[in-house]
């Protein structure tokens, strides 16, 4: 239980930045949905979706690349961080230099002619991104979470206060009075630009404040050893754009397939991304535990205990991500003023995409058979089906069921990704969990989303039925898993390390 709770502190620090910097950067949701109609903010929302895939593209899964072959024993010189750094400099900068050449035919092609510039900003912001990984990947090997933090937060105030600015504070004032103090930096012709723009300031302080971490360029470039990380990281970036697809195609492909005129589809891809953001507090405990479990998995592989560990993470991340879907889908009468009054139309995905995103979290923990078995190019596989899932069903369900179609087809890829994981670990690496534990939590909570329904019929409130139903969760997986433990700890017996599980097969 020690190394779990020192799992979970270091998730806590890396999830607290997260969810008070996600929170910040969450005010934006409301600030462009108020501001920007649903077809402009369907503009943001597709220029994301490119972005998402650029940036696994962009980092070649050397961020894991680094942790798989981190000199441990001379972190001072690790010449696996200055290699990964060199190659991911270059290669962004090549990638810079390739999309200013060919920005006005791109932007062509992606139907915004008339506006290049976002084309360039955004590959600006993209590169920038990329390059910073691998010192951000180096403070997480190093346990460096509140610099981490630190960082992060800084650069989503910084989004946050320059969107409010350009957004919110400049146009009202600069319709009035057009000498206003800030006439010299503002243009109201740039309008949706300016989010763009403010994510790009944001990225270029990131940079800056990650420069100390870049004098790892001076320990050079091993070519031996950059072989072997190409080998076990190229395979990474399939798993990562497949992840990509499954998350971000939906985006791209609503404003193609919907059947409606090019406006209203833009429309209804703003009300679906709108919604999606209401699943936000699933994707920060995620992406917060990936941050602290990924290296954590990595460095206790090779103790005794391991599997039992891996399998006591998996149950509690289960139970903390129900609590989760139970605290927004409860409260959904609340959590809907986060977004703009046209956009909740889209609310009933908003269930769909949590339990997907659960789903996502299981296949996360699931993950850890093939990157300590290196077997990377198999866990590249099942993410390519996860991919090809997500395509099919895309293709199929949009032009029948519009973005409803997309959120069931989301759910379907990260359930069907989490059982084949979990049938290829218990060939290639065991782990006995507790999966009759872990079906109860999910159906159990499933049950009491539905029971809110019913409690409406009868004359409850909604924050009584939500408050009730919460309650009977928390206190249901508090003595369940308080007697469990208090059990474990009894019928432990000494000196047992949780061999029993057997070895991995490699």
């Amino acid at each position: 239980m020690s190394i779990i709770k020192k799992l979970a502190s270091q998730t806590a620090i890396y999830g607290l930045s997260s969810i008070f910097g996600r929170f910040l950067n969450y005010l934006l949701v409301p600030l462009y949905t108020y501001h920007f109609s649903a077809a402009e903010y369907g503009v943001v929302s597709e220029f994301y979706a490119y972005a998402g895939f650029f940036a696994v593209l962009l980092v070649f899964g050397f961020e894991t690349g680094y942790f798989r072959f981190r000199d441990k024993n001379d972190p001072q010189r690790d010449s696996a961080y200055s290699t990964a750094l060199w190659f991911v400099l270059g290669a962004n900068l090549v990638f810079l230099l390739l999309i200013r050449l060919v920005r006005t035919p791109l932007s062509e092609a992606l139907h915004y002619a008339h506006h290049p510039e976002y084309v360039e900003w955004f590959a600006i912001i993209l590169g920038l991104d990329a390059i910073a990984s691998i010192p951000f990947a180096r403070l997480r090997a190093e346990n460096k979470a509140f610099r981490f933090a630190g960082i992060k937060i800084l650069e989503i105030l910084v989004t946050v206060g320059l969107s409010l600015f350009f957004i919110a504070y400049c146009p009202p004032l600069y319709a009035k009075n057009e000498q206003v103090w800030f006439a010299p930096i503002y243009d109201p012709g740039i309008g949706l630009g300016y989010v763009f723009i403010a994510n790009l300031a944001a990225s270029g302080v990131k940079f800056v404040l990650l420069t100390p971490q870049l004098k790892g360029l001076i320990w050079g470039f091993d070519r031996v050893l950059f072989r072997k990380m190409v080998g076990y990281s190229l395979p990474m970036v399939v798993i990562g754009f497949a992840g990509i697809v499954n998350e971000m195609l939906d985006r791209a492909l609503l404003k193609y397939l919907l059947p409606h005129d090019p406006l209203m589809n833009m429309r209804m891809l703003g009300i679906y991304s709108a919604c999606y953001k209401l699943s936000i507090l699933m994707s920060l405990f995620i992406q917060a535990f990936r941050y602290a479990a990924e290296p954590f998995f990595f460095a206790y592989a090779d103790k005794s205990d391991a599997r039992r560990v891996y399998a006591d993470v998996m149950k509690y991340f289960v139970i903390f991500c129900m609590a989760i879907f139970l605290l927004v889908t409860l409260y959904i009468d609340f959590f809907q003023y986060f977004i703009g009054r046209e956009f909740r139309a889209g609310l009933g995905v908003t269930p769909i995409l949590l339990l997907a995103n659960l789903f996502l979290g299981i296949y996360v923990n699931l993950s850890i058979w093939y990157k300590l078995t290196d077997r990377t190019l198999m866990g590249a596989f099942v993410s390519l089906g996860g991919a090809l899932i997500t395509i099919g069903l895309n293709l199929w369900w949009i032009p029948h069921y519009g973005y409803v179609g997309s959120a069931w087809a989301t759910l379907a890829c990260y359930a069907a990704m989490a059982v084949v994981s979990y049938l290829l670990g218990r060939r290639y690496y065991p782990v006995a969990y507790d999966l009759k534990r872990i079906a109860f939590y999910i159906a159990f909570g499933l049950g009491l989303y539905f029971a809110r329904e019913p409690l409406l019929t009868y004359g409850y409130r909604s924050w009584q039925a939500g408050t009730l139903l919460m309650g009977s969760y928390l206190l249901s997986a508090a003595l369940f898993e308080f007697r469990g433990l208090f059990h474990f700890r009894k019928k432990l017996p000494a000196g047992d390390s949780g061999k029993s599980l057997g070895p991995g097969r490699k």
